[in-house]
């Protein structure tokens, strides 16, 4: 029976029967609570095991092991050490179990084992789930939770498939395909840990490589929920589309693009990155370094050497992050449409704001202002403290303190120089960016409904 508790399960079960007392009275564990618990109830098992030697070849610290297994979880990717050489064979199984965990989503995962031995759901679970993927009203989650295994073991398929035609007459057949599946396993959950010490800088000008992996991340940063949405609408067109699908399909390649550009203009005379490539082989860097951006991790070129303007628009696609309900992270698309899309109906004296001739309700966009508003203060108090801590550049501790909160790994070459105390800020800076944004969700939904109205007044502002 026990293999029917997972820390998820478990944890839920708590919060539907147990009463914590205080002096208040009764109180249920509320959903952030058990998100946060049923991450650390992974994570600090994985961290134990990834010490013993079976796991790691020349042994690991505690402290590295946890960076390592919280790295893996959260779907970040930076790592102290190198994964290729670093670790076994069931080391390298291990990651590649919590990468596809963190890529699903605790809740998800919970629902999925759940299902699997014939138990069902409890209101406070279904409803966390719900809010996990993105669904509201009624809909049948164990239709929704086989459909995204089922677009997830395709993809990663497909995907392994493709890079094995580049690495299995390379490396051999079982290491070709071993090095083939971790890496589609890799892209699609948006982890970026590479088993190649420098990612992917030895196929910067290959088309098969870099398209397979860029489509791999792209499609896992869209969300479960938009896949979805395509698969049950694709015959009536864009416009049947929900909302979110629409503002993720048309934002996501116009970023993608953007970026593209920018990377190029500002790099193609760097002699460091791009300027020693063949044209195609620059477009292509540009490519993939925009859509890694977006919480992929992966790097065709040595970020290190990037010009400063560069690295911003890095920080900036990075801080976007991918979609709503998917294995990326960063503030979300979504949230940062909302946000512009509000800021210019403000300055249009519009009261409402609108995508698509649909308004967004009021309460969404605070969300997302609010979302903005505390990631910006988590990304200050991290920077500030990794300052202390870290004898560093100040854009190298700005763009890795990005790159850990928006769960995106890639590094401009300070994560590897960690002090003790500069990992320990990181691994919370990472798990804050993988469960905040949902936390912070959960928490801003719970509405408190409220007759006591106090007068208006004039406040200035600008």
């Amino acid at each position: 029976m026990s293999l029917l508790k997972s820390p998820m399960s478990f944890l839920a079960e708590k919060s539907n029967s147990i009463d914590l007392k205080g002096r208040k009275g009764k109180r249920r564990w509320s959903e952030p609570r058990i998100i946060l618990f049923s991450f650390l109830g992974i994570l600090f098992p994985s961290a134990i095991l990834l010490t013993l030697p079976l796991f790691s070849i020349s042994g690991l610290s505690f402290m590295d092991a946890l960076f390592t297994a919280t790295s893996a979880i959260s779907v970040t990717g930076l790592g102290v050490v190198d994964t290729g050489t670093h670790f076994t064979l069931s080391g390298k199984i291990l990651l590649m179990l919590l990468m596809e965990i963190g890529g699903l989503g605790q809740m998800t995962l919970s629902a999925i084992l759940l299902y699997m031995f014939g138990l069902r759901l409890s209101l406070r679970q279904r409803s966390a789930t719900q809010e996990e993927l993105g669904q509201s009203g009624s809909l049948n989650l164990r239709r929704l939770t086989i459909h995204i295994i089922i677009f997830s073991l395709i993809a990663q398929v497909i995907g392994a498939c493709l890079l094995a035609f580049r690495w299995v007459p390379e490396m051999g057949w079982w290491q070709g395909a071993f090095y083939s599946l971790f890496h589609s396993v890799s892209a699609f959950n948006n982890a970026g840990f590479s088993l190649f010490s420098n990612s992917m800088v030895d196929y910067v000008g290959d088309p098969l490589v870099i398209f397979t992996i860029a489509a791999l991340f792209i499609f896992g940063g869209l969300g479960f929920t938009v896949i979805s949405d395509l698969q049950r609408h694709w015959r009536k067109g864009f416009l049947a589309l929900s909302l979110h699908s629409k503002v993720m399909l048309t934002a996501t390649p116009v970023l993608l693009l953007v970026g593209t550009v920018f990377l190029w203009v500002l790099e193609h005379h760097n002699n460091q990155t791009f300027a020693e490539l063949p044209l195609s082989s620059q477009w292509l860097a540009a490519f993939f370094q925009s859509a890694s951006a977006r919480t992929a991790g992966f790097n065709s070129v040595d970020l290190s050497q990037l010009t400063h303007p560069a690295l911003l628009v890095m920080m900036v696609l990075m801080l976007i992050g991918a979609g709503s309900t998917s294995t990326g992270g960063g503030i979300k698309v979504s949230t940062f449409v909302v946000a512009m899309a509000a800021t210019w109906a403000f300055l249009r004296q519009q009261s409402h704001v609108v995508l698509f001739k649909r308004t967004v309700a009021w309460t969404k966009v605070t969300k997302c202002l609010a979302i903005i508003v505390v990631s910006f203060l988590v990304l200050v108090v991290a920077m500030f403290l990794l300052m202390l801590t870290e004898q560093a550049p100040f854009e190298v501790v700005v763009f890795e303190v990005i790159s850990a909160f928006a769960t995106v790994g890639v590094t401009a070459g300070l994560t590897a120089e960690l002090s003790e105390a500069g990992k320990l800020i990181m691994v919370v800076v990472m798990i804050i960016g993988r469960i905040g944004p949902i936390t912070l969700a959960y928490m801003l939904a719970s509405a408190k409904p409220t007759l006591l109205k106090y007068p208006e007044d004039e406040l200035l502002a600008g």
